[in-house]
């Protein structure tokens, strides 16, 4: 096996465990709670979730894993760091939203996990403009999500 594939799935790897975090704190409220919340138009169904995250974090750690690959013909240290920044804001939200069940407070952690990937995206560009494209979708969900998680905390506001 080349050294290639290998850094790639320990790129992948890293986001998978990433995922595999977040669902610890997810998996309790995700059948107890989130389902007793108000939630706004637009709201997909439940099993929608788990296969748009396992797409967003296979295309996510090949992002990365390209502008690793570009590491002699350029510094990508602070780009990687801001990657491993919105990935920790990414498991962050999932135990302030889920285990924490504060969507008030997972909506302040996901407008930064927002800045973040626009960070991200903005350090890959200049190593990888493939790399861009592939967080491109990864961005719109998260956008889509802050509306969700925005719509969820309005919605149920002084709830219990």
């Amino acid at each position: 096996m080349s050294k290639w594939w290998i850094s790639w799935g320990v790129f992948v790897a890293i986001c998978f465990l990433a995922a595999a975090i977040g669902s610890w704190f997810t998996a309790d409220s995700v059948n107890s709670w989130y389902p007793t919340l108000l939630k706004p138009a637009g709201t997909p169904p439940a099993w929608v979730f788990g296969p748009v995250w396992s797409t967003l974090y296979f295309l996510m750690g090949t992002a990365a894993w390209l502008v690793f690959r570009q590491r002699s013909a350029t510094s990508v240290t602070a780009a990687l760091a801001l990657f491993y920044g919105q990935l920790a804001l990414n498991v962050a939200w999932s135990f302030v939203f889920f285990g924490l069940r504060q969507p008030g407070l997972a909506l302040l952690d996901i407008v930064a996990l927002l800045a973040a990937i626009i960070a991200t995206m903005t350090n890959f560009a200049p190593v990888s403009r493939l790399a861009v494209w592939l967080m491109t979708p990864y961005l719109g969900w998260v956008l889509y999500a802050t509306y969700l998680n925005f719509g969820i905390w309005h919605l149920n506001r002084g709830a219990p």
